[in-house]
């Protein structure tokens, strides 16, 4: 008797929805991630039983782009409603030394690398680095902040750092991917191309982004967490509303204004955090998305499992590998350590920071959507080195995160018993 594959998906989402609802708790103190747990489900599920349908991203393009776009702008609403410090030039200078640094060095340096180990094309060898330029606030959870409090500077400067580069390069990626679809289009002379992305893709698409997201995060505030909104209960028992209607009022609005969702996602929720910091309804909303985050997180590692499984890292070559290592192990290590060299971060804090830009969700979605909008050759080869990239930075940041982290707050702890014998008194930074 044959087993259905309908019955049997909904099977497996059911037992991976119950298996991600347990599991986190039990895996706290133990060198393994979720992200692992479910990537390698997929990947022996789909090997194993033949019935179920080859979650090949190539023949499914659309949902691919889909797919991994929804999951990504969930966790950027999550990411903003996560983060206690106010948004500021001082109080993010490690957030735009990130961002404006070691981003742009991470592009450069993967696009010289493909363009060497590999011998992509411009065009390929731009968007490779487009995708794997962002971090990720999907598969990040470990090394990122947690729930929100009280407290305006009560983060930590590593998960701070991490959770909003996390937020913030995830959209100003973009401008790099429509720089590979340009060079595809118009070839890689600038003169045929340079003068509209940078007007149009760079300036207009940003700056859309930024105000539609303030927009909406200030009409979402004065809506349900002004005086009056409080008097006439209308925020009562409707969290869950509320980060549905950011996440689809900002992005879709600014998907319309031609500007970047992503960003306005992020901006948004930042803004709704902004209002009245102390109140407890910001937990309850940041809990509501962070569910609705693992629940579409536990459906895509499954189907990243899946992929690795019916063979889409088959015939990998040692010049990928090598692309791949270099990617975790060198370029994002040396670019983050230039770009806070002379930051606020001491040493140890800044190693962390260089060493987990995890790589994820946001890199399928940048290389699904630019050789959706692109006749760029080799995507077979660019699918290749993404998910092994991602697999690695999976497998990698997974086993050494829960660690490394402690190791870390350890640190923070005995500097701060050596400076005022309280350990509750730990500064943000590490020595």
């Amino acid at each position: 008797m044959s087993l259905d594959p309908t019955g049997l998906a909904y099977a497996v989402a059911g037992l991976a929805t119950l298996v991600a609802a347990v599991l986190p708790r039990l895996l706290a103190q133990r060198p393994l991630s979720l992200p692992i747990v479910f990537v390698a489900v997929g990947a022996v599920v789909f090997a194993l039983v033949e019935a179920l349908p080859t979650p090949d991203p190539i023949r499914h393009e659309t949902v691919a782009v889909h797919l991994t776009e929804v999951v990504v702008i969930v966790s950027l609403m999550g990411a903003g409603l996560a983060l206690d410090r106010p948004v500021g030039w001082r109080r993010w200078r490690t957030t735009w030394r990130l961002l404006g640094i070691t981003m742009p060095l991470t592009v450069v340096a993967v696009a010289l690398l493909g363009g060497w180990l590999l011998g992509l094309g411009a065009a390929a060898a731009v968007l490779l680095a487009a995708a794997l330029a962002p971090t990720d606030p999907v598969l990040a959870t470990e090394v990122q902040v947690g729930e929100p409090t009280d407290e305006a500077d009560g983060e930590d400067e590593a998960r701070f750092a991490l959770t909003s580069e996390a937020g913030l390069n995830d959209g100003l990626a973009f401008p790099f991917t429509y720089a590979a679809i340009a060079i595809a289009a118009a070839g890689a002379a600038p003169g045929g191309w340079l003068a509209e992305w940078l007007a149009v893709d760079v300036l207009w698409r940003l700056a859309a982004g930024i105000a539609v997201g303030y927009a909406v995060g200030w009409v979402l505030r004065a809506l349900f967490f002004s005086r009056p909104a409080e008097d006439v209960g209308l925020a009562e028992r409707a969290e869950g509303f509320i980060a549905l209607t950011g996440v689809s009022l900002a992005y879709g609005t600014a998907e319309l204004a031609q500007g970047y969702g992503f960003v306005a996602v992020f901006v948004c929720a930042c803004t709704v955090r902004a209002a009245e910091r102390a109140h407890g309804r910001h937990r309850v909303l940041h809990a509501h998305v962070e569910q609705l985050e693992r629940l579409l997180t536990v459906v895509l590692l499954v189907l990243i499992g899946g992929a690795v499984g019916r063979g889409i890292l088959a015939g990998v070559s040692v010049a990928e590998v090598v692309l791949a290592l270099a990617v975790l192990l060198v370029v994002r290590p040396v670019a983050g350590w230039l770009g806070l060299s002379r930051g606020r971060t001491g040493h140890a804090e800044r190693g962390v920071i260089a060493s987990f830009g995890v790589r994820g969700i946001g890199s399928l979605y940048y290389l699904a959507y630019g050789l959706s909008e692109a006749d760029v050759p080799g995507a077979e080869q660019l699918w290749r080195v993404t998910v092994l990239v991602v697999v690695g930075s999976v497998v990698l940041h997974g086993v050494t995160a829960g660690p490394v982290m402690r190791w870390l707050d350890r640190r923070r702890e005995a500097t701060a018993v050596a400076r005022h014998g309280d350990p509750e008194r730990a500064p943000s930074t590490a020595t």
